[in-house]
C-alpha cells in the first residue's frame, strides 16, 4: 500500500472513525478475561484530551497507510484501563481492529517463557546454575566460534572448547553465546544458514538439538547477544515439567490469568479470523509469519505466541503486582526480584553486544529488560527507574513501571514501522501521564 492515501487509507480511515473510540468502562477494573470484544464509544472514559495525542497519532498512521491498525492499552493506579482500537486487521478482508483481535507475539513470548522457568526454579526443579547439558546432553560439547584468517588468507571459522557450560541462567539473561542467524559476525551466520534449522518438521526437542550442534558466538557469560536463548529454555521448561511448553505454561500461567485466547496454534476458523495481518508490502514480517505458521508442531517459547491485547494485559499486571494477581501469586518474591534486577550489569564480566535491544539506560534481568538510569540521551527517554519493559519483532511492546503505577501495552503487525512508531508511542503516554499530573 502506498504511504500517502488512496482508496485502501480511505477506507481504513472511516473504520477509524467507526470504531477508533475509547473503551472504559468500571467493570474492566481488574481487565477483565472476558471483556467485550469492541472498543465501545459508550462507556464512561476519563478526560480525553490528555489522550488525545495518542489517538491522533494513531489515526494518522492508519490514515496514511503506515499501518494497517492497532490497539492500545493503558492503565495506571488499578484504575479502570483506556483501551483503544485504530484501523482494520486486515486490509484485505477489511475486518474492524477489535479488543480480541490476536496478534503475533515474537518476542514478546520470551517474558512468558521465562517466568515459566523461573517458576521451576521456585519449585526447586531447576536452578540457575545448573547447566543445560544437565536436561539436554547435547550442550555437554558446545564449541564456540572464532572467525580467523586461515593460511590461505581466507576468513575462516575456527570451532574451540567452551570454557564453562553454558547454564539456565545463561539462556534467561541471553548470555549463552547462542545466536540468530541475522546477528554476529558473517561466518557465524553463515554457520546457522547452512545448518537449515527451520528444515522439516521440528519440535522443541529436535530444535534445541540443531542449536547444540552450532557454535556459540561468544564464550558463555562473557556477551549479552540476543538468539534462541529462550527456545532452548522451552525445552528445559518441558524436560523438567513432562508436559509439552503449552500444556505447562496453559496450567501455570494462562488458565489462571485467564489468558484464554494465548496459545501456539489457533484451534478454530473463528480464531483464525480474529488475527492481525501485516501490510502486504511489510516483507520481512510477512515472510516471517508465513514460516512461524509453517511450523505448528513448534512451540518456540522465543517467538511463538498469539494473544490479544486483554490477555497481555492480565500478564502485564501481574509482573506490575510483583509475580502475583488476584490474590494468586506466580512467582515468589526472591525470584520476582531475581528476574527484575540487572544480572549483566558492571560487576557480572558481561559485555553488551551492538546488537543491544534492552536499549540505552537499560540493564536486563532474567527476561525482562530493567531500567537502570536515565541514559546518555538528552534529555533521557521517557520512563522510571526500575521500568520493566521487553518487545517483539511483529512490532508488539509492553512495558511495566512501578513507579507510576503503570502498565501500558501496543499491539500491532509491522516490521517497518515498528522501529519508529514503538517510541512514538512510549513518549505519547508518558506525555499524557505528564499532562495529568
Amino acid at each position: 500500500m502506498p504511504r500517502g492515501g488512496g482508496s485502501e487509507a480511505r477506507l481504513i480511515g472511516r473504520a477509524v472513525m467507526r470504531i477508533g473510540q475509547s473503551m472504559l468502562a468500571s467493570a474492566w477494573l481488574s481487565i477483565a478475561p472476558a471483556a467485550a470484544a469492541d472498543c465501545m464509544a459508550d462507556a464512561p472514559s476519563p478526560p480525553a484530551h490528555r489522550f488525545a495525542p495518542i489517538n491522533a497519532f494513531f489515526d494518522h498512521e492508519v490514515a496514511t497507510g503506515k499501518l494497517p491498525g492497532a490497539v492500545i492499552l493503558i492503565q495506571q493506579r488499578g484504575k479502570p484501563p483506556y483501551l483503544q482500537c485504530f484501523g482494520v486487521r486486515d486490509v484485505t478482508r477489511h475486518s474492524p481492529m477489535t479488543a480480541d483481535t490476536i496478534f503475533a507475539l515474537h518476542s514478546m513470548t520470551k517474558p512468558i517463557t521465562s517466568v515459566a522457568a523461573m517458576m521451576l526454579i521456585d519449585a526447586g526443579k531447576i536452578a540457575l546454575d545448573d547447566p543445560v547439558s544437565k536436561f539436554i546432553p547435547a550442550f555437554a560439547d558446545v564449541e564456540v566460534g572464532f572467525e580467523s584468517m586461515a593460511d590461505n588468507g581466507k576468513p575462516a571459522l575456527e570451532r574451540v572448547a567452551a570454557n564453562r557450560p553454558v547454564t539456565i541462567a545463561d539462556l534467561l539473561r541471553h548470555t549463552s553465546g547462542i545466536t540468530y542467524s541475522y546477528i554476529g559476525g558473517p561466518l557465524i551466520r553463515q554457520a546457522y544458514r547452512d545448518a537449515d534449522i527451520f528444515a522439516g518438521a521440528f519440535d522443541n526437542a529436535a530444535f534445541a538439538e540443531r542449536i547444540a550442534r552450532l557454535p556459540l558466538a561468544r564464550q558463555p557469560g562473557t556477551l549479552w547477544r540476543y538468539g534462541h536463548s529462550t527456545d532452548v529454555l522451552g525445552r528445559v521448561i518441558e524436560i523438567v515439567s513432562g508436559q509439552t511448553l503449552y500444556q505447562f505454561e496453559k496450567q501455570h500461567i494462562f488458565d489462571p490469568l485467564g489468558m484464554t485466547s494465548t496459545k501456539y496454534v489457533l484451534d478454530s476458523d473463528d480464531e483464525r479470523a480474529r488475527m492481525a495481518e501485516p501490510l502486504p508490502g511489510d516483507t520481512v514480517l510477512v515472510v516471517s509469519e508465513r514460516k512461524r505458521r509453517a511450523h505448528p508442531e513448534w512451540q518456540s517459547g522465543g517467538g511463538g505466541l498469539v494473544t490479544t491485547i486483554i490477555d497481555y494485559a492480565r500478564f502485564a499486571r501481574m509482573i506490575l503486582n510483583g509475580g502475583e494477581l488476584d490474590g494468586r501469586r506466580y512467582l515468589s518474591p526472591a525470584a520476582f526480584k531475581a528476574m527484575t534486577t540487572d544480572q549483566i550489569g558492571p560487576e557480572s564480566g558481561v559485555a553488551r553486544d551492538y546488537f543491544y535491544f534492552p536499549g540505552d539506560g537499560f540493564g536486563f534481568g532474567y527476561g525482562l529488560a530493567v531500567r537502570v538510569e536515565p541514559g546518555a540521551a538528552k534529555p533521557p527517554p521517557p520512563g522510571s527507574i526500575g521500568e520493566l519493559k521487553w518487545d517483539g519483532g511483529s512490532g508488539t511492546y509492553f512495558g511495566v513501571d512501578p513507579k507510576r503505577d503503570l502498565i501500558f501495552i501496543l499491539m500491532q503487525q509491522t516490521e517497518s514501522e515498528r522501529g519508529r512508531v514503538v517510541p512514538a508511542f512510549k513518549k505519547l503516554v508518558y506525555d499524557a501521564l505528564a499532562a495529568s499530573d
